[in-house]
C-alpha cells in the first residue's frame, strides 16, 4: 500500500464525505474544521505492525489488566485503559486496520493530522450494528474478553476516521442485524454527471480486508462488474446479490451495496435530480433577446432569451434535469459578459454607446 507523508500544514480541513451502507443515505457532507493528534495504534498496544490477530489480543488482555480502573493503581490508568480499547477496536477488526494501515507508517505519534480525501476508497466493508459495550470486566478478571466497545470517549482521531459522536465514515453504523446468511458489505463508487443521466457499466477493482489462517492481514481483490441505472442520484446504493461475505456453513452470501458518488462537474451544478448552468450571454443577446444554443446532459438545445434579461436571471428548461418517475429539471442562470475595449472600433462602439444611450447603472443609488 502507498505511504503517505505527513502534510505540509497542520492547519484543519474539513472531513472526507459520510459512506453508509445497505440503503441508508450518504451524501457529501463537511463538519467542522479542527486538529486532531495522529495516534499510533501500534505503539499503544506494544505491537509490531506486522503482528498477527492474537499477538494484538494477547497484548490487549495484558494491558486491559494493567490499566482498567476498577483495580489498577497505576497514574492516568482510566485514561490509558480508554487509550488501549480504542487502539484494539481498529487493530483486532481487519477493515478497520487494513484501512489505517494505509494511512502510512510514517507518522509519529501526537502529530498534528488531517484524513487525506476518501483515503477509504476502493475498499469494501462489513455492514451492521455497532456493538455495544458488554460491560467493565469479566467476573474470571479476564477485563476485556468480550471485545467489543462502543466508540463513546474515543479520540477525534478515531472518530474522524471511524465514526463516533458526531463522525462520518465508511465504519459509522449499517442498520440490520446478524443473519445466519452472510453479512451485506458495502462499498463507493464515483461516476461522472453525465454516467448519471444516460447510465453506465463499470468494473470495479474493489479492495477486501481479511484474516489468513495464520492470523495476519491480508487485503484481497474483488472484482465486481455493475450496470448503473440512467437517472441515479447522489448516495443512492445499487445492490449486487450475493456479492458480500460468504455465508458460514454454505449459508446464503450476503450482498454488496455500491454507494454513488457523483463528481463535480465543469458545467453543471447538482442538486438532487435538478441541474443549473451558467450561460455566458452577450450584451445584445440580453437586451434585445432571442434564441440561443444552451448545453444539456442530452445535447445542446436551443432557448430564447426574452428581451432585457438581466444577469443572473434564471430561465427553466422542464425536464433537463436527471431522468426518472419525476424527471429533474434544468435551470439556466444568464451571465451578462462585456466585450473588451481592446481595438479602436471598440473603443468607438463603446464611446458611442456612452454618447448616445441615455443610461445610469447607478440610478437606483441616487437618494
Amino acid at each position: 500500500m502507498p505511504t503517505l507523508k505527513a502534510p505540509p500544514s497542520c492547519g484543519a480541513i474539513a472531513s472526507a464525505r459520510t459512506v453508509r451502507s445497505s440503503g441508508t443515505r450518504s451524501c457529501v457532507e463537511a463538519h467542522e474544521p479542527r486538529n486532531m493528534e495522529y495516534r499510533d495504534y501500534y505503539k499503544i498496544l506494544g505491537v509490531a505492525r506486522t503482528a498477527t490477530a492474537d499477538e494484538i489480543k494477547k497484548s490487549y488482555r495484558r494491558l486491559a489488566r494493567k490499566f482498567h480502573p476498577d483495580v489498577s493503581k497505576e497514574k492516568d490508568a482510566e485514561a490509558h485503559f480508554k487509550e488501549v480499547q480504542e487502539a484494539y477496536e481498529v487493530l483486532k477488526d481487519p477493515e478497520k486496520r487494513a484501512a489505517y494501515d494505509q494511512l502510512g507508517s510514517n507518522w509519529k505519534a501526537g502529530e498534528q493530522f488531517r484524513p487525506p480525501p476518501d483515503w477509504a476508497q476502493g475498499f469494501e466493508f462489513r455492514g451492521g450494528p455497532r456493538a455495544g459495550r458488554r460491560g467493565a470486566g469479566a467476573q474470571d478478571g479476564s477485563y476485556g474478553s468480550e471485545e467489543v466497545f462502543e466508540d463513546e470517549g474515543f479520540s477525534d482521531f478515531f472518530s474522524s476516521l471511524f465514526g463516533g459522536a458526531g463522525g462520518a465514515s465508511p465504519f459509522a453504523s449499517a442498520g440490520g442485524g446478524r443473519r445466519r446468511a452472510g453479512r451485506d458489505h458495502h462499498a463507493g463508487i464515483d461516476i461522472d454527471l453525465e454516467e448519471a443521466f444516460a447510465g453506465t457499466t463499470r468494473t470495479l477493482e474493489l479492495k477486501r480486508p481479511q484474516l489468513k489462517p495464520d492470523g495476519t492481514l491480508e487485503v484481497q481483490p474483488h472484482t465486481v462488474r455493475v450496470t448503473i441505472p440512467a437517472g441515479v442520484t447522489e448516495g443512492q446504493p445499487i445492490r449486487l446479490a450475493g456479492q458480500g461475505e460468504p455465508g458460514p456453513g454454505g449459508g446464503r452470501a450476503g450482498d454488496l451495496y455500491l454507494e454513488v458518488h457523483i463528481r463535480p462537474s465543469k458545467l453543471f451544478q447538482l442538486e438532487g435530480r435538478d441541474v443549473t448552468l451558467t450561460l455566458p450571454v452577450a450584451p445584445w443577446e440580453a437586451a434585445l433577446g432571442g434564441p440561443v444554443k444552451v448545453p444539456t446532459l442530452a445535447g445542446p438545445v436551443e432557448m430564447n432569451i426574452p428581451a432585457g434579461a438581466q444577469s443572473g436571471q434564471k430561465l427553466r428548461l422542464r425536464g433537463r434535469g436527471l431522468p426518472g418517475q419525476q424527471p429533474g429539471d434544468q435551470y439556466v442562470q444568464l451571465k451578462v459578459v462585456l466585450p473588451q475595449a481592446n481595438s479602436p472600433q471598440a473603443k468607438a462602439l463603446y464611446e458611442e454607446m456612452r454618447q448616445k444611450l441615455a443610461f445610469d447603472p447607478r440610478a437606483d443609488l441616487t437618494r
